[in-house]
């Protein structure tokens, strides 16, 4: 009778219907002042920097309610059927059980291109390793791989059981350069089947991370400007970043607690 397309009229939210709840001010402001900071993080990730960071004791349906009563709900992308290849999965049950390694493009304005190569830990999900460079070789990726072996063993030889290193069939993880490092680094290489970046999940989804919350909210004006701001955004997210799958701590946090649990 208006005009006006049903798929564009929805209903209030339930709290806004009759007697309104009483909101904590101060929870509405250091929401609004952690999603001007985070502005991709959804109401679990910003609860457990309430909960544990501030030490506010609140419930994930606390910090949801405000969200949806001021409408600050981030909404997550559709999710839509594909084929999935079983198996291969890229989880660990230790850490140094395994390792994966990708390489992703990030522009730097007037420098153009640049190349960051990394290699996350899949148990603990810290980042033990990258590479930031103009140029994106089998050199730059070796040099990621020499410093995660340097960060967790002292040693580009490390003793004993050493990691399983997953990566695609790309050209740089191919050629004799890279595999020689492996060898000499005492790293078996494992290969993931061709067209199935979801058997690399953990390094796929650390490079999403980056991006929607680094790169993408930035306008890097040089190389030089992009590589402080992704090596900041990488010790953050090593050091303090919560992380659902490890009980809303951060990589280093959890190693720090399996170690507590292991002593």
């Amino acid at each position: 009778m208006v005009g006006l397309n049903r798929a564009s009229i929805r209903r209030a939210p339930r709290e806004t219907r009759g007697r309104p709840r009483r909101q904590a001010p101060e929870l509405v402001t250091r929401l609004e002042t952690l999603i001007r900071e985070h502005p991709t993080f959804g109401y679990r990730r910003l609860w457990a920097l309430v909960r544990f960071r501030d030490g506010q004791q609140i419930t994930p349906k606390t910090v949801y309610r405000i969200l949806t009563l001021q409408r600050w709900l981030v909404h997550q992308r559709p999710a839509t059927p594909r084929p999935r290849v079983q198996g291969r999965r890229s989880r660990a049950a230790r850490s140094n059980e395994r390792w994966a390694t990708d390489v992703t493009h990030v522009y730097c304005g007037a420098d153009g291109w640049a190349h960051l190569a990394a290699v996350i830990d899949c148990h603990d999900r810290e980042i033990v390793g990258y590479e930031f460079a103009r140029r994106g070789r089998a050199k730059e990726a070796e040099r990621a791989l020499e410093e995660a072996c340097l960060a967790r063993f002292g040693t580009l030889r490390p003793t004993g059981v050493t990691p399983v290193i997953r990566s695609d069939n790309g050209l740089i993880y191919q050629s004799r350069r890279f595999r020689a490092a492996c060898r000499d680094y005492r790293l078996r290489q494992e290969f993931i089947t061709p067209y199935t970046p979801e058997q690399n999940g953990m390094i796929e989804r650390f490079f999403r991370s980056l991006k929607e919350e680094c790169v993408w909210q930035h306008l890097f004006p040089s190389f030089a400007a992009a590589r402080r701001a992704i090596a900041a955004w990488i010790r953050w997210y090593n050091e303090a970043r919560p992380h659902q799958a490890l009980g809303y701590r951060s990589p280093r946090e959890h190693r720090a607690h399996q170690g507590q649990l292991v002593a």
